[in-house]
């Protein structure tokens, strides 16, 4: 889940998808070795009690931060819907955050951002509808109030024009999500042929287009009255607040909510397949021919559940995994394989995907995959191996719990799905108790032999490559009117539905409890003798630690000749040692549970890890070996530039990432350093040398321009002894950052449009290049965006765009500075029949802003910074960030109190000549990536001349 609602159903797909195009991880010796024993001492405190009516309530304290996460989830989602009238549970995670009766219009997105919290969200999935947001605890009545204004006080505000327009935001959700991506329809595919159609997992949880188009409002009001009651619902609160106190507030704003029927239990449906089914699907946003196989699995917390979990990890996971050592290492067809157990309420699938390389049958994929299926059999399962794969779900299990939000998802999902919270501190020993004989087991039982589905979706006119005896996928394409006609709406100012009666006056919102004070770290610096400086805050809240390790750098200090050369040298540092090969090194830090990952920018070079606690001496032994004794292999190498190809490849057709690359090369100009990808381009990565990683390693890989980040439970005597021997192992070298001249402000603004034929949404980048981090008016220009695109739902694009019209899934705009200027950019994806009446709002509304930023608008802004502060530092992600901008920037800790005062002493005049100066919207670059023979002409109206069309000879095949 991010911020904002973005990502929801797909969410566990696309993190699914990332993980397929990369092939990563880390690991040494036997005597390396460390005990992967669960830590004894931790375990999650939790109390539950249930109303009357049937409501479930599970408290969870910690007092780490002055904050509390609020969870409202209902046991609903698309599993519960019916044939031709799917997407109802999708719709309601939509609908209800626009009002109820007594938070009115905006809901609790509009009071989510006067209270400081972290934006109030929501997911979806097959089986579940999740509400959640995090506040500061002086706020944890007005959360309360909410969500049972939500449950029983919302559905007499939805109306035929409300119905009317979330569709169309829901509409462009499924175009960003799923149409204008590539291998968007993959899941569809897959379950259409997985399930029958009377099965709930037939259809996608985001639904039918057209059953939502034909959807009625009696349909919708029929499904929330039986599904969204107290007795089908869990509300978690956890975080630092009054148990009792709480309680009084539930029993007070939830006790009378009546309620609804009894709710049956599903029953368990596994698929059954009696024969192997195989689909193809040309798709127009593929340059890599990908292929699914999907076999029928187990439903959530089965007995198999935690060894076929281990079993995928096995197969795929690091370089001793059979898929990784035979597809991408012998064969050389493809960058990864990514393989992993989808549980849900009544059925699972095992998924394996794997992305070719440019023009690789998938009949050798498939070969190859068969093969290291048989070397598995053949060979079976090291203790080494199962002992890694354990320490990795061990370290995933507690950083899974790192945040009070994290512990609330959690305990609802044990609650409703394992009928326990409790569960939440059993289910890491049950797979820390799997056997190699438990493995051995499901993989024939679950695999071996077993019929499934393969989708093959390839590039257009490339259905050669498809596996043979593949016949065409059935996919629905959504056909895009000509100027939204049949989308319109109009949302009158008083929907004017009767209200539901109380027992007392719920129109008034609760008081604000007493103001939390944030928990400011206790930071602490230090310096090596070498230079390396150090900066480090101890929290022992979780057995886990985090650090950082960052080189100034990156892309800028490369020869523009030879882009890539320091994103290659970022994958060869986790390509082994001196002393060990890349899959020992591997092997080593996954025994450790440590996760390793390195990757370069346009500014710097990081390494980062993740580790438990008890193993914090040994990993950074290992990292001080890959730091210091790279392997270089020229093996490693090859396969290095291979992967780095394909991803080039694949971020060609890829409107979201081609919108991305081509606003840096029109922000700095296409001679410019920063304007390139990190990665390269396909003839820069084909000209790099291991010499030349060898180079720039030599040359900028030095405690001179490092800095060592660390955060969690290590004191900092720990953390020096384990660096101290670099003190006289690596001695510091001068390096010469570049000066960078950069390029000023257009005067004027320009339109350009780079042509993806048939894309279902255009990709909108506006922007232009603004200031550093630490220029003086960066956070008051933060401040001052606020209310313009960076609160999210709080903010006038979002309210415009989405609310408004319906144009969009979501429309934000942020500063991006560091310690060089960076841009100020607008993004976004619109219907592509909307592209011009867009990009024209979000023109009228930036210039009308200064004049019309109110006193009102201040009054919400100020509050949110101000009480956002108390959760700003909750999280280890947080606190690095925190040391970041200590570290980069020269700052004292005490920033932060600085920035405080800032947003106090503000004023809307102040904010009014920022707008004038920073928001101006003629005198930007206004960059849009779609379908150009149906839009280009229309962005002319815009008055900023003819746009410009930046790609002319090409088409999206080549």
């Amino acid at each position: 889940m991010t911020a904002l609602r973005f990502f929801k159903f797909t969410t566990f797909m696309l993190s699914a998808l990332a993980l397929a195009a990369c092939s990563e991880n880390p690991p040494v010796s036997q005597s390396e070795t460390s005990t992967v024993e669960k830590q004894p001492s931790f375990a999650v405190n939790y109390e539950k009690f249930e109303l009357d009516n049937g409501l479930e309530v599970v408290f969870h304290k910690d007092t780490s931060d002055p904050v509390t996460a609020v969870a409202l989830t209902f046991h609903v989602g698309s599993a519960r819907e019916i044939e031709n009238r799917t997407g109802f549970a999708h719709l309601f995670e939509h609908l209800l955050f626009l009002e109820s009766e007594n938070l009115g219009k905006g809901g609790l997105d509009k009071m989510s951002s006067r209270i400081g919290g972290s934006g109030a969200n929501g997911s979806t999935s097959r089986d579940r509808t999740n509400y959640f947001q995090t506040v500061p605890n002086d706020a944890l009545e007005k959360m309360i109030w909410a969500e049972a204004d939500k449950m029983g006080f919302f559905i007499n505000t939805v109306t035929d024009a409300v119905l009317a327009k979330e569709k169309q935001v829901v509409k462009n959700e499924k175009r960003q999500s799923v149409d204008n991506r590539p291998y968007g329809h993959a899941n569809y595919v897959v379950d259409k042929n997985m399930y029958p159609a009377d099965h709930p997992y037939n259809w996608q949880v985001i639904g039918s287009l057209e059953d939502l188009q034909n959807a009625t409002l009696q349909d919708v009001k029929d499904f929330y009255n039986k599904w969204y009651v107290p007795n089908n619902a869990t509300l978690v609160i956890a975080g630092d607040f009054d148990f009792a106190q709480a309680k009084a507030w539930v029993h007070k704003y939830f006790d009378e909510i009546p309620r609804g029927e009894e709710i049956a239990p599903l029953t368990d449906r596994p698929a059954k397949l009696t024969a192997t089914v195989k689909r193809y699907y040309e798709d127009n946003f593929a340059q890599l021919p990908e292929l699914r196989l999907v076999w029928p699995g187990v439903d959530l917390y089965h007995k198999d559940a935690y060894a076929l979990d281990i079993l995928t990890r096995l197969l795929a996971d690091g370089k001793t995994a059979p898929l990784t050592k035979v597809v991408v290492e012998e064969k050389e067809l493809a960058a990864g394989v990514n393989m992993f157990n989808r549980n849900s309420e009544i059925a699972g699938e095992l998924y394996l995907i794997t992305r070719a390389y440019p023009g690789t049958s998938l009949d050798e994929v498939n070969a190859a995959i068969q093969q290291a299926f048989s070397r598995f059999e053949q060979n079976g399962i090291s203790d080494e191996d199962l002992t890694r794969v354990k320490a990795g779900i061990e370290t995933r299990f507690y950083n899974g719990l790192s945040s009070v939000l994290g512990k609330a998802f959690e305990l609802a999902q044990y609650n409703i799905f394992a009928g326990d919270p409790g569960y939440i501190n059993e289910e890491l020993d049950k797979s820390l108790a799997v056997t190699k004989d438990d493995i051995m087991r499901v993989y024939n039982q679950y695999i071996k032999g077993q019929a499934f589905i393969a989708t093959s979706f390839v590039p257009k006119g490339q259905a050669e490559l498809a596996l043979s005896g593949s016949t065409p996928a059935q996919v629905v394409e959504e056909k895009i009117v000509t100027a939204g006609e049949g989308e319109a709406f109009t949302i009158p100012e008083d929907s004017g539905y009767e209200r539901t009666v109380s027992k007392f006056d719920r129109s008034a919102e609760p008081p604000y409890g007493e103001l939390p004070q944030p928990a400011v770290p206790n930071v602490w610096q230090d310096k090596l003798d070498n230079g390396l400086d150090l900066y480090g805050i101890e929290n022992n809240e979780l057995p886990l630690v985090q650090f950082e390790l960052t080189f100034q750098g990156g892309l800028m200090l490369e020869d523009p000749a030879k882009v890539g050369v320091a994103s290659l040298l970022a994958t060869m540092l986790e390509k082994g040692t001196a002393t060990k090969t890349a899959e020992e090194l591997e092997n080593a830090l996954d025994l450790l549970g440590t996760q390793i990952g390195v990757y370069s920018g346009r500014q710097s070079l990081t390494i980062s890890g993740t580790m438990l606690a008890r193993n914090y001496a040994a990993t950074m032994a290992l990292v001080k070996e890959m730091l210091l004794t790279p392997r270089w292999d020229e093996r490693e190498f090859a396969l290095a530039k291979q992967s780095t190809l394909s991803v080039i490849a694949e971020q060609s057709a890829n409107p979201n990432s081609i919108a991305d690359n081509q606003i840096f090369t029109l922000l700095y100009g296409k001679d410019h350093i920063l304007a390139h990808n990190p990665l390269g381009t396909a003839a820069s990565v084909e000209a790099i040398t291991l010499a030349d990683l060898k180079q720039y390693y030599s040359q900028y890989i030095t405690p001179s321009v490092a800095d060592f980040l660390v955060v969690g439970a290590v004191d900092t005597n720990t953390v020096k002894a384990s660096l101290a021997s670099l003190n006289n192992d690596w001695p510091a070298r001068a390096v010469t950052l570049p000066a960078l001249s950069l390029p000023a402000r257009p005067e004027q603004s320009t339109v350009y449009f780079y042509d993806v034929p048939g894309a279902k949404q255009s990709v909108l980048r506006f922007g232009y290049l603004a200031m550093a981090e630490t220029d003086a008016d960066f956070y008051p220009a933060t401040i001052m965006n606020y209310k313009l695109g960076g609160g999210g739902f709080a903010s006038r694009l979002m309210q415009s765009l989405r609310e408004g019209k319906g144009y969009t899934y979501g429309i934000y705009s942020r500063f991006n500075g560091t310690d060089i200027p960076g841009p100020f950019l607008i993004e976004s994806g619109v219907r592509t029949n909307v592209t011009f009446e867009s990009a024209a709002l979000v023109k009228e509304i930036m210039a009308e802003y200064p004049a019309t930023f109110s006193d009102d608008d201040l009054t919400n802004t100020k509050s949110y910074f101000i009480k956002s502060a108390a959760r700003q530092f909750e999280t280890a992600e947080a606190k690095i960030s925190m040391l970041e901008n200590i570290s980069l920037y020269g700052w004292g800790a005490d920033y932060v109190k600085q920035r405080q005062e800032l947003v106090q002493n503000i004023t809307v005049d102040d904010v009014q000549k920022l707008a004038k100066q920073y928001a101006n919207p003629n005198a930007m670059i206004w960059l849009v990536v779609g379908d150009a023979e149906s839009q280009l002409s229309r962005l002319q109206q815009l008055g900023f001349g003819q746009p410009v069309l930046l790609n002319p000879a090409q088409t999206i095949a080549e």
